[in-house]
């Protein structure tokens, strides 16, 4: 040890721990490189030198086969700091400064945390101290340095595989359903049932138009999908399991199915908390970008197309303007309506009158921009009548041809999906046979392998019995479902499509998604009248013209013809039986709902009509005591004339109240002859004297 080097050890180094770092920067370097790990474990020898018992020596060689470039995920390195800044340290060993930090930010925490705590540094060069100056300095330059050299690593490695990138050369890891041949080129997946599932997704995205719609059909079906696996002991091999969203997402957003070469979709960000964060870039700023590079399972064009659903299933956002995919709700142009005036997307307000839901198309652009006035506010239900009975028009023609195709896409359906289900049949067929020989080939005397061996015989011919009882089941529902009924339901189509249409039971999203066969966009304008440009998808257009719809008292007033025939019952009515009557006849209010008393007894007061018993009266009929006290009897004597027919009496309201006509002479003379014995002098009685 050199007279410098004495000066800055300390006797209070000597009572302190000496540390070794010891890390490798990968586990290849680990095993292969094993020189550079003995050159780290031989620095002990250095300390023991400088005058540290061994038992004072701590080697932390926990963060072997971990990066330098950074102090998160270095357990050893997080302890060596914390112990060096608790005082317990009096010098920390490593072969280099590149071998305890690449980072100049960890390095310069260590280095200020050694100053302060008197920690010396020592590598394979010489012995530092923190604290002076010139060994500050010259410990910066290093971790400096040792920075810039993991730079120009990286760099160097980062040329030339761009460099293969833009050429198309590049060997990246392949998705499920794509391989390398032995030549380099890449090619399908040879397995024909991988293939199958594929080429099953794409066909049932085109078919259902979502990638939840496509999770729910394989599930429907009890259909599994591929996945390779990327790492662990089992890397490379294939599993099937059921279809996930997120899967439906990367296979339709992964160009390699078209036969492309990509390279730079994605920007990798390491954050403070040494995570990283990736970046999905737009198409004009990937680094490389090949259609027809090789084999797919669908053409380019297709794959585009993918991509713009996906895009249209979107929810539109004040960021993000698109059409929305069909939802619920009775609004048939949602996601389709156009704002005439300034050409933006049209959203959906509902407004609930009684039990039903009235859409309405808002355009709130200016609100939302500037916070101005609504742009436009249309009541939708009139234009959705019209655009539906257009599209009923315009699918006529069409209907035998669509007809015809959906029975033969639902056969191809079928066939396609019993082809997947036979080959995984047949993977667990295979899987038991090959079980069956690897049992067969042991030797019986090994009966510790011979046992296991004729376990996972057992398991896998209770997964093939398995298999095949559900793809039993699973045929015969197929039969059943496409059946002489349901291609008879399926002919149907073509001549009853508007009742299909019209039908209650038909859910609403399956009429927006019918429509947006046929139509592109809808564009509404205001004015005295409501005009709708229905933009076909071939770019033919259709204009309607409709009235506008008429404000609530008018929509929902009684028409005159119904108010004068409840005018004309009252004469001889009650309102409930008048109720009675108009219901019987057909007729309805404004409401379009029955008749009852209640309406009947407020049509009369809105539109003044005489009530029933103001028509009565007005004709000079009785109430009770008027006429009982014309016939100078009591209440109860003239119900019982009612009863036998000697009064007549009409009904004026629901709860049995009458009226009754004026009396007849007959009755008149019985009043006067009760006058008469009240006012004549009663005769004396004489009582005898005694």
């Amino acid at each position: 040890m050199s007279d410098f080097a004495a000066q800055k050890l300390t006797a209070d180094h000597l009572r302190r721990q000496a540390y070794l770092y010891v890390r490798q920067s990968t586990y290849r370097q680990v095993s292969e490189n094993q020189e550079s790990t003995r050159r780290q474990y031989a620095l002990r020898d250095r300390a023991t030198a400088l005058g540290w018992p061994a038992e004072s020596i701590v080697v932390i060689d926990s963060d072997l086969g971990h990066s330098g470039a950074s102090a998160v995920g270095r357990p050893g390195f997080q302890r060596l700091v914390a112990d060096v800044g608790m005082g317990r340290v009096g010098i920390v060993l490593g072969l280099e400064v590149s071998r305890l930090a690449r980072s100049s930010a960890d390095w310069a925490r260590l280095l200020e945390i050694c100053a302060l705590t008197e920690t010396l540094l020592l590598d394979e060069d010489g012995l530092y101290d923190p604290a002076n100056f010139n060994d500050r300095l010259l410990l910066g330059l290093k971790g400096t340095m040792s920075e810039a050299e993991l730079h120009f690593l990286k760099a160097r490695m980062r040329g030339g595989l761009l460099n293969k990138a833009r050429r198309g050369e590049l060997r990246t890891i392949l998705p499920v359903g794509l391989v390398y041949a032995p030549d380099g080129r890449v090619v399908l997946e040879p397995d024909q049932q991988v293939q199958q599932a594929i080429r099953c997704l794409f066909a049932t995205f085109r078919r259902t138009g979502s990638a939840l719609a496509t999770v729910r059909a394989f599930h429907s079906q009890n259909l599994t999908f591929p996945r390779r696996i990327r790492k662990g002991p089992h890397k490379g091999e294939l599993r099937w399991a059921p279809l996930s969203q997120g899967l439906v997402l990367d296979v339709l957003h992964n160009p390699r199915y078209a036969g492309a070469f990509f390279f730079g979709r994605r920007r990798w960000r390491r954050t403070p908390g040494g995570q990283c964060r990736t970046t999905l870039l737009p198409r004009q700023e990937w680094i490389a970008l090949f259609p027809g590079a090789h084999p797919g399972y669908i053409s380019w064009s297709e794959y585009e197309e993918h991509l713009r659903r996906l895009e249209a299933n979107i929810t539109p956002r004040p960021d993000h303007p698109g059409s929305s995919p069909p939802r619920e709700g009775p609004a048939l142009l949602q996601g389709l309506a156009l704002c005439g005036r300034c050409g933006a997307k049209m959203t959906v307000e509902y407004l609930k009158q009684t039990s039903r839901m009235r859409p309405r198309y808002v355009c709130a652009r200016e609100r939302r921009i500037r916070g101005g006035p609504l742009c436009q506010c249309i009541p939708g239900t009139d234009v959705d009548a019209a655009v539906g009975a257009l599209m009923i028009e315009a699918f006529a023609p069409l209907a035998l041809e669509v007809a015809l195709g959906v029975q033969q896409e639902l056969e191809a359906r079928s066939a396609e999906v019993d082809r997947l289900r036979r080959q995984q049949v047949d993977r667990m067929r295979y899987a038991a046979e090959l079980a069956q020989r690897r049992y067969m080939s042991v030797d019986p005397t090994n009966r510790l392998v011979a046992a296991q061996l004729e376990t996972e015989w057992n398991e896998s011919l209770a997964a093939l019995r398995t298999a095949e009882e559900e793809y039993h089941i699973q045929r015969q529902a197929d039969r059943l479902t496409i059946g002489d009924e349901q291609k008879a339901q399926v002919l149907a189509l073509a001549t009853d499509f508007p009742q299909l249409w019209n039908d209650p039971r038909t859910v609403p999203r399956d009429r927006k998604r019918l429509l947006r066969l046929l139509v592109e966009d809808v564009t509404l304008l205001r004015g005295t009248e409501i005009a709708a440009h229905v933009r076909f998808k071939g770019g033919a257009l259709h204009t309607l013209t409709l009235p506008m719809p008429l404000a609530a008292p008018q929509r929902y007033r009684t028409s005159d013809a119904v108010v004068q025939e409840i005018d004309r019952l009252l004469n001889e009515h009650t309102e409930p039986q008048t109720a009675e009557i108009l219901n019987a006849k057909g007729l309805r209010s404004g409401y379009q709902g029955r008749f009852t008393a209640i309406k009947v007894h407020r049509i009369a007061q809105q539109y003044g009509l005489q009530t029933r018993y103001q028509r009565l009266r007005h004709r000079g009929l009785l109430r009770l005591e008027e006429f009982a006290a014309e016939c100078g009897v009591n209440p109860a004597t003239v119900r019982r004339w009612y009863r036998h027919g000697k009064v007549k009496g009409h009904l004026y309201n629901g709860r049995g109240s009458q009226l009754f006509e004026h009396p007849g002479p007959e009755l008149s003379r019985t009043r006067n002859r009760r006058s008469t014995a009240a006012t004549a002098p009663q005769p004396e009685i004489c009582t005898p004297l005694c």
